[in-house]
């Protein structure tokens, strides 16, 4: 039976508000190898195999490209995981997002705009 442990950050903790019912929520894929993640981790989604990773602004794989926030922590070190994520029609403490190690203030900025052409608006 595998052992379900909560992130040093709340499941949900980034929310200001959301759509009625799950309409801003889905289950995404969380690529193998993206480590321990928090919950409001900002995703990038590789387009090759549409998995979720943390936002890689270098890369030029599609994980460049802000597609969601981690709803729930979740360790993807060694297996692809399915968790809920943020999709669509929220609203978003920017404040208490977590980034990928390296991530600048401009890369950050580019990233929020991206999520807000999603309906993901940062407050």
């Amino acid at each position: 039976m595998p052992v379900l442990t909560q992130g040093l950050r709340p499941t949900g903790h980034y929310l200001v508000s959301e759509a009625n019912g799950f309409r801003s929520r889905d289950v995404g894929v969380i690529a193998s190898g993206s480590g321990k993640l928090d919950a409001g981790a900002v995703l990038g989604r590789v387009t090759a195999t549409k998995k979720l990773v943390p936002l890689a602004p270098g890369a030029a794989d599609g994980s460049q490209n802000a597609a969601a926030i981690l709803y729930e922590a979740c360790d993807a070190t060694s297996a692809d995981v399915r968790r809920t994520i943020t999709a669509r029609d929220t609203e978003v403490q920017a404040a208490v997002l977590v980034w990928a190690a390296g991530v600048t203030d401009p890369q950050k900025t580019a990233a929020l705009a991206q999520l807000a052409a999603l309906g993901i608006v940062s407050r």
